[in-house]
């Protein structure tokens, strides 16, 4: 098969992986406003699109070198490897939209990247070991915020917007939408990486045609998949206030956007569902008081009955559980299957 085949099959594998990722990434950024009523589902997939593309281009070439040339020098990425790989993280996110659920594009991405680079020796386990370190933190402090927010100022956010018009649910709604343009921007500075970045780390293509082709395929793919992920967000996982959403929302972006600015893949699916759970908490815990929660003998009942019904009814459970195991599978899935095929094309000789 000639170089000019393999280039033109990688780049094909390229824009079904950016369709996937479109299709998973609408469902965190834009879930919460169609499940709301605020936006149509095809005006949530034109707003997805353009903004991931502004995204790509602003902030995501930060960790299009991570993820092209971090792990792994530029040079392991072959066309052939490059299709390949990306073939692998195409696969896994898939599993999640086939599931109907927002997969961590970020990980498995990086998943199959480090199965690559550990079968083949190439491996830079100080880049590995600086984004699992950001993976473990970024989620614990976005939760904590949330959790802080939900128990100390929803009231007031809630307020405030009740004296800022008198249409608040206009204002309200309009403030969802750009924050989920927000999202968009920080999937698309996380996520275009996931679909291009061993075209561009390899020297194949380009970095402004590879992030402009990666932005057009997870546009491509929020209109053909992302209705379903949207619709499990909006309707299945959270059952949000247009005023918690707003806060889930800033928060989760703002982590997304802060971790790709220093070149970190990670998961705007993950951080959007730790910020929920963390709002809720919080909201949980306003009037019991923090110690009593961490305490060894646990809440009394009158602080169980308080807890009970003050909290905030924002996710199922069971559908959290399905998210979870998705986002676990996905991943390892992706990067055990990557490691065996490398290491079988090196014992057979067909890649060193």
């Amino acid at each position: 098969m000639t170089v000019n085949v393999l280039l033109g099959l990688a780049i094909a594998v390229a824009v079904f992986v950016g369709v996937n990722i479109g299709g998973s990434s609408t469902g965190a950024a834009f879930g919460p406003a169609t499940g709301g009523g605020v936006v149509s589902m095809r005006q949530a997939s034109a707003l997805m699109a353009a903004f991931a593309l502004v995204g790509g281009f602003t902030v995501g070439t930060n960790v299009v070198d991570t993820l092209g040339t971090g792990f792994v020098p530029g040079s392991y990425f072959t066309p052939a490897t490059s299709a390949v790989v990306l073939l692998f993280v195409g696969l896994g996110i898939l599993l999640g939209n086939v599931l109907g659920v927002s997969t961590s594009t970020s990980i498995t991405a990086v998943a199959t990247v480090v199965g690559m680079g550990a079968a083949l020796g190439g491996l830079d386990w100080a880049t590995v070991g600086t984004v699992v370190v950001w993976w473990l933190v970024a989620p614990v402090v976005a939760f904590w915020v949330c959790a802080f927010l939900g128990r100390y100022l929803y009231d007031d956010v809630v307020g405030r917007l009740d004296g800022l018009a008198g249409d608040r649910d206009g204002l309200v709604e309009l403030l969802v939408i750009g924050i989920g343009c927000y999202m968009a921007f920080s999937a698309g500075a996380s996520n275009v990486a996931n679909a291009v970045a061993p075209l561009v780390g390899s020297g194949a293509v380009g970095m402004t045609p590879g992030v402009a082709l990666g932005g057009a395929a997870i546009g491509a793919g929020a209109f053909l998949l992302g209705p379903r992920t949207m619709e499990t967000v909006g309707d299945d996982i959270t059952d949000l206030s247009l005023e918690a959403a707003l806060v889930v929302e800033t928060v989760a972006a703002t982590v997304i956007t802060g971790l790709s600015w220093a070149g970190i893949p990670a998961s705007l699916a993950i951080m959007l569902t730790t910020c929920v759970i963390g709002l809720g908490w919080g909201r949980a815990s306003r009037r019991v008081p923090l110690s009593a929660l961490v305490r060894p003998e646990g809440l009394g009942e009158p602080e169980r009955s308080t807890w009970a019904s003050d909290q905030l009814d924002l996710f199922d459970p069971r559908t959290v559980k399905r998210v979870v195991a998705t986002w676990v599978a996905s991943p390892t899935v992706a990067g055990l299957v990557s490691f065996a095929t490398f290491e079988a094309g090196q014992r057979l000789h067909l890649v060193g």
